[in-house]
């Protein structure tokens, strides 16, 4: 039998300095700037996303690989979702419920009508206008977590409502995504081939399925991998191997993650947080965050970094007053909304002030859905691009948005009381009882 030789062309060599290039270059820019940004008493979020925009492709010099810099930032997005599914366990996140569902699909709504009433009014289709609002309405879900960790709130009452109104949102963005192609030839007002007539016909169908794959992917998370996961953690630390554990978290975040994108549809955040709050049930959960810790952390920044590469500085003097109009959607329309939201819902002020200044932002789901827009000839590229200049602007403003209007820090001593009322069978009437009346406000 004949051996293949293992190649080491050129092109493969030069494929390999590539990768190391972004990563070298990527890291030591933001370090640099994000160190700089410290000193200046700015948050380090601004220098990650500079030294994106520095090594980008819009800026001259060296430019880094903008594929590869996106496909390490995802990597992070779902160490990130993991490590917050750890901390949260699936009665946590029934218990938000009745206010992350309603208040969640409210806000996508409003601010969906902002983003659209906008586009209308400079003149683009309704499909574009659609595509422009939708992608204005959904936070990311990597700023969303830094800035309640950064806060110390992420595991407090009003942190758990965060997370699970940002859960609703990327369930919404999943069946967006898988709608959008089907009614794109009724959004743009026209036919778009035997392809798209015959999508058009099947919306339902559409919908449908991809509720059920949704369905069943929570249902197999539940039904075996709450017992299947936590097991296999156990089984691995037994052995005593240090390198073996972290390698086992890493494996079941990404191979969840990868699976659940591939086989049901979902995204690799979604299915990473899910594959989190299963494992959240191991005794070892606190564990394997602690181990996941620096290996998130570093792939975070790159998330930053591949958000700054696609950001071209001249739409800031091409279109400003677009651009101005774009950040005041995100920054001030959402965030008062979300707001207005939480008070109808009867909670308290500080609640409503954490929740609203979380999602003060846009990210990976407004990226995905533009390109998706743009593909399908329904978003112009000036839609993208605006787009792309309102999620750099506003994830830079969102951690000075949060520390002026959002709470200083949890109350532990509240919380501590809402774990133990939790733990002893508290329903979720009860927990939201206790929140509106004061307890776990942040």
């Amino acid at each position: 039998m004949v051996r293949r030789p293992i190649d080491l062309s050129t092109s493969n060599r030069q494929r390999s300095f590539t990768l190391i290039a972004t990563i070298a270059t990527g890291l030591g820019l933001a370090l640099i700037l994000g160190f700089l940004a410290a000193r200046l008493r700015l948050p380090t979020i601004l220098g990650y996303l500079l030294a994106g925009v520095v090594i980008g492709p819009n800026t001259p010099g060296f430019v880094a690989d903008l594929q590869l810099s996106q496909q390490l930032a995802e990597i992070g997005v779902i160490l990130l979702m993991f490590s917050v599914g750890l901390h949260f366990s699936l009665d946590d996140l029934l218990e938000v419920r009745r206010i992350a569902l309603p208040g969640a699909l409210a806000q996508i709504a409003t601010a969906t009508a902002l983003g659209a009433a906008v586009a209308l009014w400079w003149g683009w289709s309704l499909g574009a206008a659609v595509v422009f609002g939708l992608a204005l309405s959904v936070a990311s879900t990597v700023v969303l977590l830094r800035a309640l960790e950064d806060r110390g709130v992420l595991e407090s009452v009003n942190g758990r409502i965060a997370v699970g109104w940002l859960v609703v949102e990327d369930l919404a963005m999943v069946f967006t995504l898988v709608l959008l192609p089907p009614l794109a030839g009724w959004l743009d007002g026209g036919e778009r081939g035997p392809f798209m007539q015959a999508a058009n016909e099947n919306v339902l169908l559409v919908l449908a399925f991809t509720l059920a794959k949704v369905s069943a992917f929570v249902g197999i998370m539940l039904l075996v991998g709450r017992r299947t996961f936590p097991w296999l953690l156990a089984q691995v630390a037994r052995i005593g191997s240090h390198e073996l554990f972290t390698l086992c978290v890493i494996a079941v975040a990404v191979g969840i993650a990868y699976g659940s994108a591939e086989l049901f549809g979902v995204s690799f955040a979604l299915g990473a947080f899910f594959a989190g709050v299963v494992m959240h049930e191991s005794d070892l959960s606190h564990r394997a965050a602690e181990e996941l810790l620096p290996l998130r952390d570093a792939f975070a920044v790159l998330f930053f970094v591949s958000v700054g590469m696609l950001f071209d500085p001249e739409i800031l003097i091409g279109q400003p007053l677009r651009i101005l109009t774009v950040v005041a959607i995100i920054v001030v329309g959402k965030t008062l909304a979300a707001f207005l939201l939480v008070l109808a819902l009867r909670y308290p002020l500080n609640t409503a002030l954490t929740i609203s200044t979380s999602l003060a932002q846009i990210g990976e789901f407004s990226f995905i859905l533009a390109g998706l827009g743009v593909s399908l000839g329904l978003l112009p590229i000036e839609g993208q691009n605006l787009i792309l200049a309102g999620a750099l602007l506003s994830i830079a403003l969102n951690p000075l948005v949060f520390r002026a209007l959002g709470p200083a820090g949890p109350d532990s001593s509240k919380f501590k009381a809402r774990q133990d009322c939790s733990a002893a069978g508290g329903s979720a009437s009860r927990v939201a009882d206790e929140t509106r009346a004061g307890g776990g406000i942040v």
